[in-house]
């Protein structure tokens, strides 16, 4: 029976976007015992992942999750991460075969740095299934992968009456400053929407979801820090559909195959981290909200301010355009 280890640190997005790799492996290599790496912060993205055999969590110290991982005698390592962490699990296994990925960190820094775009125009999706290739593992064309158990879903009594069937999810939070939309701009755009709005996001965002809800509180809902992460993902799944920033649950919504409108800022679909649904899939759901600005993208993570002062790529957002495409989608007769 082969056995594989697969690295992949953080962060929700990445995880999610490179699910399809669980599921090809453990579809594709008969017989295979699949094994995951990752920090414990983020256990909630993978723990009920059906094709994942066994987890192995770590907070900051690798030393003893590292003993572990001598113990199980791995065929192959799949580094998803590349980073001086993942080296340090390679060369503890140092007698296994590793297969690690393309991060293309050269690439990105000519595009963000320099506006030079040599990206391959290959999705990391894809460039994570092609870690695997060596193993004779193939696309399977079907998209992301994100499962959540019964318990994570929301009631109906958890929330409003007026929230309670169609609503739409707009995604408030990300890592970094210039990845949002601010307060105004998500004021502009839930007055707009006709159907319901449930804001989403952790509870650093409570604050911010209580000034976007307060120009309609019976149509806004902030859900933000009231809800787990999977629980969250449960109302992506039942919303009509998603606006989100660039983060990990825009990808989520991809998995759930929810059309999305993902909202760009400082980084962009340029550096291939747009929607994902599979390859199979020949007109996926979704449509890039960005404004194509010569300074954008200005980082490959994002950024704490705007590098030039202004925000342009996101204070210059047309928030009318944009709700009028979501009252257009939502008012289609599902």
């Amino acid at each position: 029976m082969p056995k594989v280890l697969v690295i992949r640190f953080s962060s929700i997005g990445d995880i999610v976007l490179a699910s399809p790799v669980f599921r090809c492996i453990k579809k594709q290599i008969p017989d295979v015992e699949l094994h995951f790496l990752t920090k414990k912060k983020f256990r909630e993205v993978t723990v009920h992942n059906p094709y994942i055999d066994k987890f192995f969590y770590f907070d900051d110290d690798l030393s003893f999750v590292i003993k572990d991982l001598k113990k199980e005698k791995y065929d192959h390592i799949i580094d998803l991460h590349k980073n001086f962490r993942s080296l340090r699990v390679k060369m503890a296994l140092w007698r296994i075969r590793s297969h690690t990925i393309r991060k293309l960190n050269f690439r990105k820094f000519l595009l963000t740095r320099l506006r030079i775009d040599i990206m391959p125009h290959r999705h990391i999706t894809l460039r994570s299934l092609d870690t695997v290739a060596s193993l004779g593992v193939k696309d399977d064309g079907q998209g992301l992968d994100y499962f959540i158990s019964k318990e994570d879903e929301v009631g109906p009594e958890d929330l409003p009456s007026t929230h309670r069937e169609k609503y739409i999810a707009v995604v408030i939070g990300a890592t970094y400053y210039t990845k949002k939309l601010p307060v105004y701009k998500l004021q502009e755009l839930c007055s707009k929407v006709k159907l319901p709005v449930i804001l989403i996001g952790g509870k650093e965002d409570q604050k911010e979801g209580d000034a976007v809800a307060s120009v309609d509180p019976q149509k806004i809902f902030n859900a933000c820090g009231k809800f787990s992460l999977n629980q969250s993902a449960g109302l992506v799944r039942r919303s009509v559909l998603t606006v989100s920033h660039d983060t990990g649950l825009q990808y989520i919504a991809c998995a759930f195959h929810k059309r999305v409108f993902a909202v760009w800022g400082s980084t962009s679909p340029r550096l291939q981290v747009e929607p994902f649904y599979g390859t199979a899939d020949p007109n996926p759901p979704y449509e890039n909200i960005l404004l194509s600005l010569n300074c954008q993208p200005c980082s490959k993570y994002g950024r704490d301010t705007c590098p030039l002062g202004h925000f342009n790529c996101m204070n210059h957002q047309d928030t009318n355009a944009l709700a009028a495409k979501v009252n257009r989608y939502s008012t289609q007769p599902s």
